[in-house]
This record gives C-alpha cells, structure tokens and sequence, in this order.
C-alpha cells in the first residue's frame, strides 16, 4: 500500500487480528458461524498480507498470481454456496475484489498499483464497499442470545453476532482503504 508506513501496519494489524478472530470463530458451536468464519478468516490473513507497506516489501511477481488463483477458488467457493445462502454474495464481491486487486497488482510489475486499476471497476467495488461498511455499522447494536425457552444465555467468544459484525466492518473498511490506493 502507498502512503506512511505506520498507517499501512495499522491496516496490517487490523486485518491480522480480525483474521485471528475469524479463527476463534471457526470453534464456534453453531455450524453457521463455523462455515462463514473460515472464508472471513481467509481473507483477514489476505488483505493483511496485501496491506504491508510498499516500502517495506515487494513480493515477487508471482505471489499476485498465487493470490489471485487463492481468492479466485475462494470466488468460486462463494459463488456456489450462494445458491443456498444469500450471505455468500458478499463473501464473493470481497474475493472478487481481492482477485481485481491482486491481478491489478501484479500487472504494475509486482508494486503496489496506484492509479493501475480500471477506474469504474475501482468505483464499483468503493461504492459496494462503503455501502456495506455503513450497514454494518448500523447493524453493531448488540444482540442478546435468547435460547428457545426465552432465557438469555451467556454466549461464548466464537458465538457474539456483534462482534462478528464488527468484523465484517472492519475488514470492509479495510477494503475501502486498499481499494483507494489503486
């Protein structure tokens, strides 16, 4: 990524520890959780590696094409468990935009692309992403888990919705901040 280093490993440790997050939550009891977090975990642990700073490392030419085939396969992943699963789509607009950046990357000679992307695939992918991003946070009012007798339970780490939402938040923003850099 272009801009001051500091604010790159900020965006690294975010992604980072949003991707940890994403593994605690493949521990989870509930099978949904399990089954979205792995994707939500990968690409946590992506854009953290996308997002080290251009002045710090340029990966080799061919760590774009293992990125995009990577994100490609998670695309495809996504694409058919859309059909059972509409929350899926999302999952597939993220590794498509992955892939996009990935490609657009290695298409600049292995550095970070700034200005190399086709700028209304660019706005496309902003314009979702910041849409979800603003979604997200109106969604990060906390919900408590209510079991079928009515109770509230207590709900372990890998089980609080609102903390996979504020996830899936910052990694949107995360999104935003790679995508304008291309």
């Amino acid at each position: 990524m272009h801009g001051p280093a500091s604010l790159g490993w900020l965006l690294v440790a975010l992604c980072a520890v949003t991707g940890a997050y994403c593994l605690l939550r493949m521990r989870s009891a509930v099978e949904e959780q399990r089954r979205a977090a792995g994707g939500e975990a990968l690409m946590g642990f992506g854009m953290a590696v996308m997002a080290v700073p251009a002045a710090v490392a340029v990966p080799p030419s061919w760590a774009w094409t293992a990125c995009a085939a990577v994100f490609g396969a998670a695309a495809l992943r996504a694409l058919w468990a859309a059909r059972t699963d509409a929350h899926h789509l999302h999952h597939l607009a993220e590794t498509s935009a992955m892939v996009y950046m990935a490609v657009t990357m290695g298409a600049s000679g292995g550095h970070h692309a700034h200005g190399g992307g086709v700028p209304a695939l660019t706005a496309v992918f902003l314009l979702y992403f910041a849409g979800y991003a603003l979604l997200s946070g109106v969604r990060l009012v906390p919900v408590a888990a209510v079991s079928p007798g009515g109770s509230v339970r207590t709900v372990g780490w890998g089980d609080r919705p609102e903390l996979a939402r504020a996830c899936r938040l910052s990694m949107a923003i995360a999104m935003l901040a790679m995508l304008m850099t291309l």
